[in-house]
């Protein structure tokens, strides 16, 4: 009882507020709330506990994302920024990238077109059947293709 009626008595508008700012705040309390981090259009979670690739992404989706895409430099910073801030260094982690599918024919998971890379050089080179996309591979903090059974942290993603 006592937590309803707080909520009732504390649930009209703030002095000055305007509808425009009950939306926003509706919006970035609902879509980036709990552990989640606004990166631009995006929220970000780093996810510290280590899986295989595929109970990653099943991991992401069940918090309502997916492993994360990168369509630009911009996006590859935030998650570098993301893991920094979250591991204080460049901790390798999974994300969205993976060829299993089809060799050489790398998607991402989010269903959003593959365009960007940041490949070490000589990726991908599919050693050993390598399907799935880790980040941080080198002091140079680019990507390299590894078997999806190794287990990493990850980083999911989902829209604001």
């Amino acid at each position: 009882y006592f937590i309803i009626k707080v909520l009732v008595e504390f649930s009209g508008s703030l002095p000055d507020e305007t509808p425009e700012d009950r939306s926003h705040l509706v919006k970035r309390d609902v879509s980036c709330s709990g552990h989640w981090t606004v990166y631009g259009s995006r929220c970000l979670l780093f996810v510290p506990r280590a899986m295989t690739w595929a109970k990653a992404e099943k991991n992401c989706l069940a918090l309502g994302g997916n492993l994360a895409s990168v369509h630009n430099w911009k996006e590859y910073q935030d998650i570098q920024s993301l893991i920094i801030s979250q591991t204080q260094r460049p901790q390798k982690a999974w994300i969205g990238g993976s060829d299993a599918q089809q060799e050489n024919i790398w998607l991402w998971s989010d269903g959003s077109q593959f365009l960007y890379t940041n490949w070490c050089r000589g990726e991908p080179n599919n050693r050993g059947v390598q399907n799935c996309l880790q980040i941080n591979h080198t002091a140079m903090k680019c990507w390299d293709n590894l078997q999806c059974r190794y287990h990493l942290p990850s980083v999911c993603a989902k829209p604001r």
